[in-house]
């Protein structure tokens, strides 16, 4: 089949297209601008459109599948709109390419995309294996995207966002976070839960849900079980919920499965790994942040539960490596320590810094952080100022708008307005390689979503030339 991509430099998008062109579909797209992900789409073989231009799409294209993040009045999309081809949005094509194996879909509005890397990288080095769509480029694959022809596996990144996970109906769940976001589309943090109570309900009879413990889909829940038997998965943590419930955690001792024992030396991280069946002592993992013992935690319990044995489990944990711009280590040298990462969400910063401060306490800790929406902006920016005030330095960058157009008052300047600190500071990209030095960092961490991937290679580049 001949496929266009419209928005195929989009992390889940090229990962579809990517699998498409594997499997020997044509495949070709267009997006915005070129990306360091396109430039690998077009060295694979895929080709790749720039300009916003029908005229040079293929004229053989059957179905064209797009992402909610490109502007319906794209010249682009408004020509496939209007041409009577078949039109699948992203989450419908994943849905579609998903159905008849045993999926397994990790929803949350934090920890998608480590926690499914990490599952995808715990089957791949197992007897099981599997494929994947991941959210990420896993260090592990150096790509988005897992192949297996002969698992029946196949594990994906399930994104809340336009309630595109709805499109999916999983053998196995997780849940791992319902926070408040995506509110320009949900209207409210009700609605949102009652989208992750759907996708909850969406799992399989035969399947199971993995939920943290404390995640709610409404106020007022009742999340003690203590007295239910845990042999068969019959407790119910949330009212609503019609498929057998999992739980686990990294604060407490009443799930299911829980680390304890939380440890650090030399960079890495250990722990105690409480099962059902028992506790796997000494769990390694190299180089990774604190809120990745709770990703690992769930990534076990799943991949323990589809079959794997303790050496495969301990041999696949030790061995991840991660996942680009999740806690991603840059540069490591006896003066600094540099790390980049995804978050863009306050309760994502916190669980960043709190990481950092956990491996390095004491040091001197500079951030570095782009908005990344002017509506996330605008709903949580006294929760963005609270979190940016613990840094010792706290450098703000301009909004990185996405989809959005500008919306009146809303800037960085708002959260800076709001921070409770001196040492705080809104410049452009291009002043921030003259201010980092200035302030002498111990740890240096980027934050965001947007586009400050793009000075990774020059912030890299600034603290290792002598």
């Amino acid at each position: 089949m001949n496929y266009f991509f419209i928005g195929i430099g989009g992390i889940g998008m090229s990962a579809i297209a990517r699998y498409l062109h594997l499997r020997g579909d044509q495949v070709s797209g267009y997006d915005l601008t070129p990306s360091p992900l396109t430039a690998a789409l077009e060295k694979e073989g895929i080709e790749v459109f720039y300009e916003d231009n029908p005229e040079l799409m293929p004229k053989n294209v059957e179905c064209f599948v797009y992402t909610p993040a490109v502007p319906r009045d794209t010249a682009v999309f408004k020509w496939a709109e209007g041409s009577g081809r078949l039109m699948l949005k992203r989450s419908q094509m994943l849905g579609q390419l998903t159905d008849g194996k045993k999926c397994i879909a990790v929803a949350g509005t934090h920890g998608k995309t480590s926690t499914s890397t990490m599952i995808a990288h715990l089957l791949s080095k197992s007897k099981l294996g599997c494929s994947a769509f991941l959210g990420g480029i896993s260090k592990n694959f150096q790509s988005n995207i897992v192949v297996d022809n002969k698992s029946d596996f196949v594990v994906v990144e399930a994104d809340e966002y336009d309630r595109s996970f709805l499109q999916l109906h999983p053998y196995y769940s997780v849940i791992t976070s319902i926070d408040p976001d995506h509110l320009d589309i949900y209207g409210d943090y009700d609605h949102l839960r009652e989208a992750f109570l759907q996708f909850a309900n969406q799992t399989k009879s035969d399947g199971k849900l993995f939920l943290k413990q404390g995640v709610a889909f409404s106020d007022g829940e009742e999340h003690e079980h203590e007295g239910h038997e845990h042999e068969g998965h019959g407790h119910n943590l949330s009212e609503g919920v019609s498929v057998p419930i999992i739980s686990y955690t990294t604060s407490g001792i009443e799930a299911d499965y829980y680390a304890w024992n939380v440890r650090t030396s030399r960079g890495n991280i250990y722990y105690d790994l409480r099962t059902p069946k028992g506790v796997i002592y000494d769990i390694e993992l190299h180089h990774t942040s604190l809120y990745n013992v709770e990703n690992s935690v769930v990534a076990a319990a799943v991949a323990l539960e589809c079959g794997l044995d303790e050496f495969e489990l301990r041999a696949g944990l030790k061995s991840y490596e991660g996942v680009c711009r999740r806690f991603d280590f840059r540069v490591e040298t006896k003066d600094v320590v540099y790390i980049d990462d995804y978050a863009h969400h306050p309760k994502e910063i916190a669980a960043t810094l709190d990481s950092i401060r956990f491996l390095y306490p004491g040091k001197r800790i500079v951030g570095v952080f782009q908005p990344h929406l002017y509506s996330r902006t605008a709903d949580f920016a006294d929760q963005f100022a609270e979190v940016l005030s613990t840094l010792d330095e706290a450098v703000l960058l301009p909004i990185y708008p996405a989809r959005e157009k500008p919306m009146p008052g809303v800037s960085s300047g708002m959260i800076l307005r709001k921070m409770d600190t001196l040492s705080k500071y809104l410049v452009t990209k291009e002043q921030l390689m003259e201010l980092i030095p200035a302030l002498y960092p111990d740890i240096l961490v980027t934050l965001g979503a947007g586009d400050i991937d793009r000075l990774v290679p020059q912030i890299e580049k600034l603290l290792t030339t002598e």
